[in-house]
C-alpha cells in the first residue's frame, strides 16, 4: 500500500466517484444555508439535506464532496486527546434517488481495496442488526465471511436525527494491528480502543421517521456516505493519530518550532500543540467563509476556539502574536483543495492579528480580576474560589478553567468545580430555551413546502422588465389555491418572470401582474426553494388563476434607483481596498430603490480623511462615465480576471461577472445601470461599527441623494427661521446664543449659590466634636446635587478641618452630600462609608472618595434621622 498524503486521497476519492457518474462539488461553506438546524456544518450531507427531503431537485443524482466541518462538542477533550479535533474533512457519496446499497457497499470495497491499496483481510464491516439485505450483499457479493461481518443495534448502526429521512448504517473497520490494541483477548471490532478504526460509514437512507418512532418506507431511497479524510490518512499512513498526517503534522510541526520544543516529549506540552493546532485549522477556514469573533453564535465558536489557541501559546512560552503565522501554514497545506484560503488570506491573517490583539489584553484585564478575588478570599479567609466567580472568569475574560485552576493551585487555593459546572449548565439551560424546536430542516413548514420541486422559475429580466408567462402556482399565506381574487394576499409563481427576486442584498423587485381578467400588485419577490421565484403581494382588482397567461411588468423607476445603488456597492468596496487595503471584504449589504448599506471588514473606526477619499473616488468614476458590462464565464476564468467573489457564497460552474471600466470586477448576479454616470452622485452619510471587526457605510445616490438635500435644506430653513436669522448667517447666530446661554447660565449658577448660602443661614452654632473633629450636620431646601456641593466648598472655609453633612430636600427627593478634609481622613473619616452608612435611612444609596460622597434618596421623611446619625457613624470611623 502506497503512503498517501492527504492532499492525494481527497483528490483520489472525488476522481474515482467521478467515474462512476457521480458530479464532483466543490465544499459547501461552514455557514448553514437555510438551515436553522445548524450553528456550523458538521457533516458531509449537512449542506444537501434539501435534496435528501425532495425540497430542492439535485444538480445530478449522484454527487461526491469533500467537506469541510465544524464540531465542538468535545471541545474539552480537544488535545488531551489525540483522538478529537473540532476541524475535519469528510468525503462523501451521495445519491439521491438513484443507487442503493448494492452499489454503495461494492464502491466503498473498490475504493478502500482496489483504488488505496487496503489489506482486504483487514477490513471488516458491520451491518444493522434487522440489515439482513446488508448483510447478504457483504456476505455472498463480495464475498466476507460471515464471522467477519459485525451486527449492531439500533444506537450504533441506525442514523436519525428526530422527524425526517433516516435509515441502517453499514461501516467498514480497519484493523490497525495488534500495536494500537487494548491487549485484551476479547479485543475486536466494536472494542473502544484504538486498534478497529472505522472508515466509512454507509447510511441507507429508506424510512421516513414521523417524530413519534413509526417508520415508512420511502419511495425515494438515499445513499448518504461518510469518511473521515484525516481518519482515512492515518490509516493509509499508519500513524498514531489525526496529529501524526502529513499535512496537520506539518503545522503541528510549525507550532512546536515557534515554542522552541518537540512533539511526543511532554504530555503536558502535548496538549498545547495539538490543541494549537487543530484551533487554527478551525479559524482559518471559519474565517475564509466569513465568520468573524463575537460573543454569539458561531462567531462565539470562533472567538473561543482563537482564544484557546492564544492561551496555549502563552503556556507554551511562545514570545508574541503567532496565530497569523500558523494560519499561513494551513493556507499553504490546504489550498490545494480549498483555493479560497489564498483569495482571502489577507483577510484571514488581519482577523486573527486583531483578535490575538484583543485577547492579550483581555486575558490581562482577567489575570487583574482573579488578583482581586484572590485578595477577598485571603480577607474572607476562604480557600476555595466560587464556582459563580470562576464561570464569570471564564465566560467573561476567555479563563478556562484548567487555567483558572493552575494559576490558584500555585498559592495552595482550590475552585468549587461543582459549582462551575452549575453555572456552565445554567447558561446552556438559558441558551437551549431561548432555541425554537424545529423540524428537519430547522425552520417552521411554510405553504412553500408544499410546492412541487419540479416546478422552476426562469429568469429573463437583465435587459427587460415586461414579459408574458404562465401562473404555475398560486397560494394564500397558508394554502395552494387553485385562484386568488380581489383582496386576497398571496404568492404567484411563473414559468419565467422579468421580476428580479432578493438575493445577495439587493432587494426584489415591486411591480404587477396583470391579465385582461386581474391585477396583482407584486410588493415584494423572493427566491423559493429549488429555483422557484416568488411573486408576493395582493390582488387589486379582479382574479387570475393557475394556467393564466399573464403579462408581468416591473416597476421601471425602483429597478433603475436600486441599479444605480447597486452599482455604487461595486464602486464602493473597490474604493475601500484603495484606501483601506486588501483586508477589505464585503459582509453584507442592502440595496433597494432607496438608499444603499454595505457592510465590510475592517478593524478601526474610519478617519473623516478615509471617508472623503473614499468617497471622492467613487464619484470620480461615476464622473468618467464608465461602461458597465455583464459576461458569463467560468468560475476559474473570472478569478483569473480578478473578479471579487463574496465570503461564504456558493458559485456554480459558470457565473456571472460585472465589469466597470479597468476599475471594478465582481461575480455579482444582481442588476445594474448599464453606465456609471447614470447613478448622477454618491454620499456617505454614516460609518458605524455593527460588530467587530465589521464596519458599516450607509450612502445615497441620484434621486435619493436628491430628495436627501432637500429635506436638509427645509430643515437648515426652518432652524434659520426658529433663530429669527438667514441661513448663511446661522453658524454665528448659533455661536452667538451659546455665548448668551453660557452668560446666563453662570448668572444662574451664582443666584443659585446665594440662595442656597442665605437658606442655609448661620449653622455654625449646629457644630459639634467628636474626638478633636468638628461634625456639621445639617439640611437646606430645594438645593440640587451641584449646589451642595459648593455649600459644603462654602462651609468647609468656615469650618477649618473636619467633616461636613447637607441634605436637600428637593421635588420630594433627597439628595446627600458628604465632605471630609484632609487632618480628619488622617484620623479615619471616611466620606464616602459615612454616605453609606446614612444613606438608607432616606432609601437610597450612594457612595464615593474618603474626601467627598454623595447619594440620593426617596424618603424626605428620614432626613432628621439620617443626619442624627452622622455623628454616630463619624464616632466609629475615629475609634
Amino acid at each position: 500500500m502506497k503512503n498517501y498524503g492527504v492532499n492525494e486521497l481527497r483528490r483520489m476519492f472525488l476522481e474515482f466517484f467521478e467515474s462512476k457518474e457521480h458530479l464532483a462539488m466543490k465544499s459547501f461553506s461552514l455557514v448553514p444555508h437555510n438551515d436553522n438546524s445548524l450553528l456550523l456544518i458538521n457533516s458531509g450531507m449537512a449542506p444537501l439535506k434539501p435534496y435528501f427531503t425532495g425540497q430542492e431537485i439535485p444538480p445530478r443524482r449522484r454527487v461526491t464532496t469533500c467537506q469541510k466541518c465544524i464540531r465542538t462538542g468535545d471541545i474539552e477533550n480537544v488535545g488531551k486527546t489525540a483522538r478529537h479535533g473540532t476541524f475535519f474533512e469528510m468525503l462523501g457519496n451521495f445519491s439521491f434517488g438513484d443507487y442503493f446499497k448494492d452499489e454503495a457497499i461494492h464502491w466503498s470495497w473498490e475504493f478502500l481495496t482496489g483504488v488505496i491499496g487496503l489489506d482486504p483481510d483487514r477490513l471488516y464491516p458491520s451491518v444493522y442488526l434487522e440489515d439482513d439485505e446488508a448483510f447478504e450483499i457483504w456476505n455472498k457479493k463480495i464475498g466476507i465471511a460471515p464471522e467477519r461481518i459485525f451486527r449492531f443495534g439500533k444506537a450504533d448502526n441506525f442514523w436519525e436525527h428526530g422527524a425526517g429521512p433516516c435509515g441502517p448504517c453499514s461501516e467498514i473497520y480497519y484493523d490497525r494491528g495488534e500495536k494500537y490494541g487494548c491487549g485484551s483477548p476479547d479485543c475486536t471490532v466494536g472494542c473502544d480502543c484504538d486498534r478497529y478504526m472505522e472508515v466509512w460509514n454507509n447510511v441507507f437512507t429508506q424510512f421516513e421517521n414521523d417524530g413519534h418512532g413509526n417508520y415508512e418506507e420511502l419511495a425515494q431511497k438515499n445513499i448518504d456516505t461518510g469518511m473521515g479524510l484525516e481518519r482515512l490518512a492515518v490509516v493509509v499512513q499508519d500513524v498514531d493519530s489525526i496529529f501524526d498526517v502529513d499535512t496537520i503534522k506539518a503545522l503541528l510541526n510549525r507550532v512546536a518550532a515557534l515554542a522552541r520544543t518537540e512533539y511526543k516529549k511532554n504530555a503536558d506540552v502535548d496538549v498545547s500543540l495539538r490543541l494549537i493546532t487543530d484551533h487554527v485549522r478551525s479559524c482559518t477556514f471559519m474565517i475564509s467563509d466569513g465568520i468573524m469573533p463575537s460573543n454569539e453564535g458561531r462567531g462565539y465558536v470562533l472567538r473561543r476556539l482563537l482564544r484557546r489557541a492564544a492561551r496555549h501559546g502563552r503556556l507554551l512560552g511562545i514570545e508574541g502574536k503567532f496565530l497569523a503565522d500558523l494560519s499561513t501554514t494551513v493556507i499553504e497545506l490546504s489550498k490545494d483543495g480549498y483555493p479560497e484560503l489564498e483569495e482571502k488570506k489577507a483577510m484571514i491573517l488581519k482577523v486573527l492579528t486583531q483578535e490575538e490583539d484583543k485577547f492579550n489584553k483581555t486575558i490581562d484585564q482577567g489575570l487583574a480580576i482573579l488578583g482581586e478575588l484572590e485578595e477577598e478570599m485571603v480577607k474572607k479567609g476562604e480557600t476555595i474560589l466560587s464556582g459563580e466567580n470562576a464561570f464569570k472568569l471564564y465566560d467573561t475574560y476567555g479563563f478556562p478553567l484548567d487555567l483558572t485552576l493552575e494559576i490558584l493551585e500555585e498559592k495552595n487555593f482550590g475552585v468549587d468545580e461543582e459549582g462551575f459546572k452549575a453555572a456552565m449548565q445554567k447558561q446552556r439551560e438559558t441558551a437551549r430555551n431561548a432555541r425554537k424546536t424545529t423540524n428537519y430542516m430547522g425552520a417552521d413548514v411554510t405553504v412553500y413546502q408544499s410546492i412541487d420541486p419540479a416546478i422552476t422559475t426562469e429568469f429573463i429580466g437583465y435587459d427587460k422588465l415586461i414579459c408574458d408567462s404562465k401562473i404555475l402556482v398560486l397560494t394564500t399565506d397558508t394554502d395552494l389555491v387553485e385562484a386568488l381574487t380581489d383582496g386576497e394576499t398571496g404568492t404567484i409563481v411563473t414559468e419565467q418572470t422579468v421580476f428580479y427576486g432578493t438575493m445577495g442584498g439587493q432587494q426584489g423587485d415591486v411591480g404587477y401582474i396583470v391579465s385582461d381578467r386581474g391585477e396583482f400588485k407584486v410588493e415584494e419577490t423572493i427566491h423559493l426553494q429549488g429555483g422557484k421565484v416568488g411573486h408576493v403581494g395582493k390582488m387589486a382588482k379582479g382574479m387570475l388563476q393557475s394556467g393564466d397567461v399573464v403579462t408581468l411588468k416591473v416597476c421601471e423607476g425602483n429597478r433603475q434607483n436600486t441599479g444605480k445603488n447597486h452599482s455604487a456597492t461595486h464602486l464602493l468596496q473597490k474604493a475601500l481596498r484603495t484606501v483601506l487595503g486588501s483586508h477589505v471584504e464585503q459582509a453584507g449589504s442592502f440595496v433597494d430603490g432607496d438608499k444603499l448599506r454595505f457592510d465590510f471588514t475592517h478593524f478601526s473606526a474610519m478617519t473623516p480623511e478615509e471617508i472623503r477619499q473614499v468617497e471622492t473616488l467613487v464619484n470620480e468614476k461615476i464622473k468618467e462615465s464608465l461602461p458597465v458590462k455583464t459576461e458569463i464565464m467560468t468560475l476559474e476564468d473570472a478569478k483569473k480576471s480578478g473578479a471579487m467573489a463574496l465570503f461564504g457564497e456558493k458559485y456554480g460552474d459558470t457565473v456571472r461577472v460585472v465589469k466597470m471600466g479597468d476599475f471594478s470586477t465582481e461575480l455579482c448576479g444582481g442588476t445594474h445601470i448599464n453606465n456609471t454616470g447614470v447613478i448622477g452622485s454618491f454620499k456617505i452619510l454614516s460609518e458605524t461599527g455593527i460588530a467587530a471587526g465589521v464596519r458599516r457605510i450607509e450612502a445615497l445616490t441620484g434621486d435619493g441623494l436628491m430628495h436627501y438635500y432637500q429635506e436638509t435644506e427645509k430643515e437648515l430653513h426652518e432652524a434659520a427661521k426658529a433663530a429669527k436669522t438667514m441661513p448663511s448667517a446661522l453658524t454665528s447666530k448659533i455661536e452667538s446664543l451659546l455665548d448668551e446661554i453660557k452668560a446666563l447660565h453662570s448668572e444662574n449658577e451664582k443666584l443659585k449659590s446665594r440662595l442656597a448660602k442665605d437658606s442655609l443661614g448661620n449653622v455654625m452654632d449646629q457644630v459639634k466634636e467628636v474626638k478633636g473633629v468638628k461634625i456639621l450636620a445639617t439640611k437646606v431646601m430645594d438645593v440640587d446635587m451641584n449646589g451642595l456641593r459648593n455649600l459644603g466648598d462654602q462651609l468647609k472655609e468656615k469650618l477649618g478641618e473636619g467633616v461636613i453633612v447637607i441634605a436637600s430636600i428637593q421635588d420630594d427627593k433627597v439628595n446627600l452630600m458628604a465632605a471630609v478634609t484632609d487632618e480628619a481622613q488622617k484620623k479615619g473619616a471616611h466620606a464616602g462609608n459615612l454616605i453609606k452608612a446614612i444613606a438608607s435611612l432616606v432609601g437610597g444609596g450612594g457612595g464615593g472618595r474618603p474626601n467627598m460622597a454623595q447619594a440620593g434618596g426617596k424618603n424626605p421623611s428620614g432626613v432628621e434621622a439620617c443626619l442624627e446619625k452622622v455623628t454616630e457613624v463619624v464616632a466609629e470611623q475615629l475609634s
